[in-house]
């Protein structure tokens, strides 16, 4: 089943001040697709670390992704997995749980800012930087 599957560094947009980027992200998750517990996790502690959000705003951040998105835990198969990604492609481990996921969750595209765009993992999952073009030189 083709899916999306969202990086957390896409996310975060959610709850920065960077007004284009979120609108093109909330564009994205009209789609629909996945996340993992993973993804939720780092959305919380990088709104409540680097953006000092509280946490009525982090809990509110969350759950409009939540709402779009179908969540999906980390198993032991999953972790399994990522492990193999980490050493096959050479992510770092937490990029390798997430691609883990997506692989898990039967995604094809992998919206992610900071991992090599293009890349197919497996043969069956694109990541793509969905700012891609606002970067080009």
């Amino acid at each position: 089943m083709p899916g999306n599957f969202f990086d957390t560094n896409v996310l975060i947009y959610l709850a920065t001040d960077d007004q284009r980027k979120a609108d093109h992200v909330e564009f994205l998750l009209r789609a629909g697709g996945v996340v993992s517990v993973q993804v939720l996790n780092e959305i919380t502690n990088i709104s409540r670390r680097k953006y000092a959000m509280s946490w009525k705003d982090t809990f509110t951040t969350l759950s409009t992704v939540r709402s779009y998105l179908t969540v999906i835990p980390i198993t032991v198969e999953i972790h399994e997995s990522g492990l193999r990604v980490a050493e096959r492609y050479g992510f770092s481990i937490y990029d390798s749980f997430i691609v883990a996921a997506a692989l898990a969750a039967e995604c094809d595209t992998l919206w992610s800012e900071d991992m090599q765009d293009g890349m197919v993992v497996d043969g069956r999952l694109r990541i793509i930087n969905p700012f891609r073009d606002e970067t080009a030189p």
